[in-house]
């Protein structure tokens, strides 16, 4: 899904990702994990174009998006969540709609796919409801509903649970597994809780001041950590 080749990205003086090489592949969920400010939400901004890295190459599905024109048509094939949700001053239905609708769909479709995600979600009986009043984990939902609405190829997901209680968490964590599973939607979740990377990823990248340190599948990185700096982080003996 995205191929990274020597990849940069400064600050001033300071290199927040130096990655000289990385694969995210297609169909599995990516856990990037690693300690506040080891680069992880910089990386997940780079892959989804809203920043360009100072060098390097990112290549999504052969395109190369530091230099790919017209970007838009790229961007529309992603869709990211961050960690706290930003909902447009609009009902809940509006805003699942929104992406919808700037891709030009008949109305028709935009009710069947908005109620169908509203759905999915748990949250039909508050389409009508202005979405800023909805408490912590409904506009967290509201806000997936609006990045998988539009199919895209890849979701990308900033510490979406870290502020919410263990129900939503769960919720959450389910409808990641579905999007992954039932709609075949490639994800890469960004995350410093280490259950839950172990619960929901496929692969794991564990990033420490701004660099890949550990690299593999969710199991082998757990159980069989071959960098000091992952083994520390996973058993809580990392002081960051």
């Amino acid at each position: 899904m995205f191929r990274l080749e020597s990849v940069c990205k400064s600050y001033g003086s300071r290199n927040v990702v130096e990655i000289p090489g990385c694969v995210f592949t297609r169909g599995l969920i990516h856990g990037i994990m690693g300690p506040s400010g080891s680069g992880k939400s910089t990386l997940l901004r780079l892959l989804n174009m809203i920043e360009k890295p100072t060098a390097g190459q990112i290549i999504f599905r052969g395109h190369d998006l530091v230099t790919c024109r017209p970007r838009l048509s790229l961007q529309r094939r992603m869709a990211m969540v961050f960690q706290k949700p930003v909902l447009f001053e609009a009902s809940v239905y509006e805003n699942v709609a929104y992406g919808l609708k700037v891709r030009g769909l008949q109305r028709a479709d935009v009710r069947e796919k908005v109620l169908e995600a509203l759905k999915t979600v748990g949250l039909v009986h508050l389409e009508r409801q202005p979405a800023r009043t909805l408490s912590g984990g409904e506009a967290q939902r509201v806000a997936i509903a609006r990045a998988f609405v539009t199919e895209p190829e890849v979701l990308l997901l900033d510490e979406p649970t870290s502020n919410l209680d263990p129900q939503n968490v769960g919720m959450i964590e389910d409808l990641v597994r579905m999007i992954n599973r039932e709609r075949q939607t490639t994800v890469i979740l960004v995350t410093h809780n280490v259950f839950q990377a172990r619960r929901l990823a496929d692969h794991i990248t564990f990033m420490y001041e701004g660099k890949v340190v550990e690299d593999g599948p969710t199991e082998a990185v757990f159980t069989s950590p071959g960098d000091d700096r992952t083994r520390a982080f996973i058993h809580g003996d990392m002081v960051y």
